[in-house]
């Protein structure tokens, strides 16, 4: 069974150590939710579901959070600011990785039901669209309002409609 509160300490200190923190709420039931398929009795794990379901509703409604505990994430995940969050059951998310408003990681094409693939350290823009069988690196910016359709190599920021990829200067001393 996979470890529920240690997670939930993690979240709540990546949140700033804010209960009010919306995303941490969507966490908490992503992480309820993960941890309830460790429970092997169909009859046990039932009620369960079910909380889970009404939870999931719950903070898309409140929240405007969609993040089904399908998805796979890395611990650090960090949801910034509130409403429009939508993220694929299909997609994955490495460590660290910062979500703002409006941010959509999804399908980009409703019959082919493969997502992004996120690397760690990953900033996304409010507004950012990720779409579709993509790789996006590690320590990459995605610019707000960026719509991303094509990979983006480690260390690298992409912007526009649709995104086109540069790499990140570095900060002079």
């Amino acid at each position: 069974m996979t470890p529920f509160f240690p997670n939930i300490r993690a979240d709540f200190e990546a949140h700033g150590r804010s209960l009010g923190a919306q995303g941490f709420w969507a966490l908490v039931v992503y992480r309820f939710g993960r941890w309830r398929y460790g429970i092997r009795w169909r009859w046990l794990r039932m009620p369960f579901s079910f909380l889970y379901h009404v939870l999931f509703k719950w903070v898309q409604v409140v929240a405007g959070i969609e993040l089904p505990c399908e998805v796979e994430i890395g611990p650090g995940l960090v949801i910034d600011h509130f409403g429009g969050v939508i993220v694929s059951g299909y997609a994955k998310l490495g460590r660290d990785c910062r979500l703002r408003n409006d941010v959509v990681i999804g399908l980009r094409h409703v019959d082919q039901p493969v997502a992004p693939v996120l690397g760690d350290r990953v900033d996304i823009g409010a507004g950012a669209k990720i779409l579709g069988a993509i790789r996006i690196g590690n320590d990459v910016l995605i610019g707000a309002n960026a719509v991303v359709l094509c990979d983006v190599p480690d260390g690298c920021i992409a912007v526009g409609v649709p995104a086109t990829v540069r790499p990140r200067r570095e900060k002079k001393a």
